[in-house]
């Protein structure tokens, strides 16, 4: 399945999509996919609604609404830095030998194609084309062996950054990713069966049109199953927390001199099978 949510007027429909171009109203359905609905079997219980009742939904086109994040705002976005290998080389960095962990502040969560605002302070805007894997149950000291058992599915999730926030300013990096609008989901979720192997999908960004990162997650440092055991030592990872796996080469602060986003720019991206997201920026009076 594909959950997605979109906007309906002054509210936010939970739906699924039935084809690339509509998407069924769930409404019916009761819930929204958030954690509660994730905890209590929600994906088991959302396939035997389809599979009962998807004949007599109402659909909508996906072409007409504006698309709100996948799922609801989660307990804790989890990023996990320099976990590309071509990415670690663009940024003069060493390959890291435990993961990077930081966290983005959970009100920079937006639609896939809301606008990307730039910060009035902000002169180092940067995008970062990101695979997160959304948990389906809770998690805690789990086994390489195990960890993909408590994942609900995968996103395509843009980690904006702002680089001198980050890197210029001192202490954690979380200052430099939480901005309104910094982190971008969908514009679905797939479920864990949708996709075969998450540590081979090619993903990739456009700026204005130009190919500017273009890469696969088999490039990890730290593939899928790494990832969810390490972080599981550390804290409880609840249904509908998002890890984002980082990004591969072509970042703005890898290129000489860097590049940045300006008002009117127009950022594109995608991974296969997951569908694809477009955001315009735009400056914050």
């Amino acid at each position: 399945m594909k959950l997605t949510r979109y906007h309906d007027q002054n509210s936010i429909v939970p739906g699924v999509f039935a084809s690339e171009t509509e998407i069924y109203n769930c409404a019916r359905f009761g819930e929204d996919w958030g954690e509660d609905f994730l905890a209590n079997d929600g994906l088991k219980r959302l396939a035997d609604f389809l599979e009962a009742e998807g004949h007599s939904l109402p659909k909508v086109r996906v072409a007409e609404v504006r698309l709100a994040p996948a799922i609801t705002r989660p307990s804790k976005i989890v990023c996990i830095g320099l976990n590309y290998a071509s990415h670690a080389a663009e940024a003069g960095m060493a390959e890291p030998t435990e993961p990077v962990v930081f966290f983005k502040a959970t009100t920079a969560w937006g639609g896939p194609n809301d606008a990307i605002v730039i910060p009035r302070n902000s002169n180092k805007t940067d995008w970062e084309v990101e695979l997160a894997v959304v948990i389906g149950k809770k998690a805690k000291y789990v086994s390489e062996a195990d960890a993909l058992d408590y994942v609900a599915g995968y996103a395509v999730h843009n980690d904006y950054s702002e680089r001198e926030w980050q890197l210029e300013k001192g202490g954690q990096w979380v200052k430099g990713k939480s901005a309104d609008s910094y982190a971008p989901f969908g514009p679905y979720l797939a479920t864990k069966d949708e996709v075969a192997d998450p540590n081979n999908l090619e993903l990739w960004l456009s700026l204005n049109g130009k190919k500017l990162q273009d890469g696969c997650t088999s490039d990890f440092i730290f593939n899928i199953q790494e990832v969810i055991s390490y972080l599981s030592e550390f804290m409880t990872l609840l249904p509908g927390d998002v890890i984002s796996t980082g990004t591969p080469a072509g970042v703005g602060l890898g290129f000489d001199p860097p590049v940045y986003l300006k008002e009117g720019d127009v950022v594109e991206l995608g991974i296969t099978g997951l569908g694809t997201q477009s955001q315009t920026a735009i400056k914050e009076r």
